[in-house]
C-alpha cells in the first residue's frame, strides 16, 4: 500500500514538473516569437513530448490561459511582497517596477491581452489576479504621491505603460545592465522633485484596466 502511494505521489510530481516546464517554455517562446508559435516548438523547448503537452493543455487557449495566470501571479507576488517589505510606498513602487521590467512580467500581459480577450473568456482566477494587481499598483501610487515623493502628474496607466518598457529591444541590447540603466532613468523621471512638464493628461485607472483587460461586473 505504501509503495503504491509513493508511486502515485511520484507520478503527480512528474506531472507538475512537466506542466511547469511547458509553461516556462511557452512564456519564453511567446516573448520571442509571439503567441502563434507552433506548440511542437513549445514541447521541444520544454524537453517533453508533444503528447505530454497536449495531455496537460488540450489546446492553445488552455496554454495561453496558464501562461497569463502565472504571469499575473508573479506580478501580484512582486507587488504585495514589495509593499510588505519596503520601508515606504516609493521604494515599494521602485522595487515593483524594477522586478517587473527585469522579469519582463509587464510584457506578457500586454502581449497576451488581445488573445485572452478575443479567443476565450477569462476565468474567475484571472479576473481576481488582475484586480489584485490593480489594487496593489493604485495603493503604491496613491501613497507615494501623498508622501510627496512620486510626481503628482503620474497616473496608473503611466505605470502600466512603463511596465512594458522592454516589450521590444534591438537585437543584442536586451541584457541586465542595459535594461537596469533604462529603469533607473525611468525611476528618476517619476520623482516629484523633477520639474520637467509632461505633455497631455496622466494615463488613469481606466487605462490600467484596459492594459490588464479587467472586465468587472456592474455594481448594483
Amino acid at each position: 500500500m505504501l509503495r503504491e502511494v509513493a508511486v502515485e505521489k511520484g507520478l503527480r510530481a512528474d506531472a507538475r514538473r512537466n506542466r511547469d516546464l511547458i509553461v516556462a517554455a511557452a512564456q519564453e517562446l511567446f516573448l520571442e516569437q509571439g503567441v502563434d508559435v507552433p506548440l511542437e516548438e513549445v514541447a521541444r523547448r520544454a524537453g517533453v513530448g508533444v503528447g505530454t503537452l497536449y495531455r496537460r493543455f488540450p489546446d492553445r487557449d488552455a496554454l495561453l490561459r496558464a501562461v497569463g495566470e502565472q504571469s499575473l501571479r508573479r506580478l501580484v507576488d512582486l507587488a504585495e511582497t514589495a509593499w510588505q517589505e519596503e520601508p515606504d510606498a516609493w521604494h515599494a513602487l521602485c522595487r515593483f517596477l524594477r522586478g517587473s521590467v527585469a522579469l519582463r512580467l509587464g510584457v506578457l500581459p500586454a502581449k497576451l491581452q488581445p488573445h485572452l480577450h478575443q479567443r476565450m473568456r477569462a476565468g474567475a482566477d484571472l479576473h481576481e489576479l488582475r484586480q489584485r494587481v490593480i489594487v496593489a499598483v493604485l495603493r503604491m501610487i496613491e501613497r507615494a504621491q501623498a508622501d510627496g515623493v512620486l510626481r503628482a502628474d503620474i497616473g496608473p496607466g503611466d505605470i502600466a505603460l512603463l511596465m512594458t518598457l522592454n516589450v521590444y529591444t534591438p537585437p543584442g541590447m536586451h541584457n541586465e545592465q542595459a535594461m537596469g540603466r533604462v529603469v533607473e532613468i525611468m525611476l528618476d523621471g517619476l520623482r516629484a522633485d523633477v520639474e520637467s512638464p509632461l505633455p497631455g493628461a496622466p494615463l488613469g485607472e481606466d487605462d490600467l484596466r484596459r492594459y490588464t483587460a479587467v472586465r468587472l461586473p456592474p455594481t448594483e
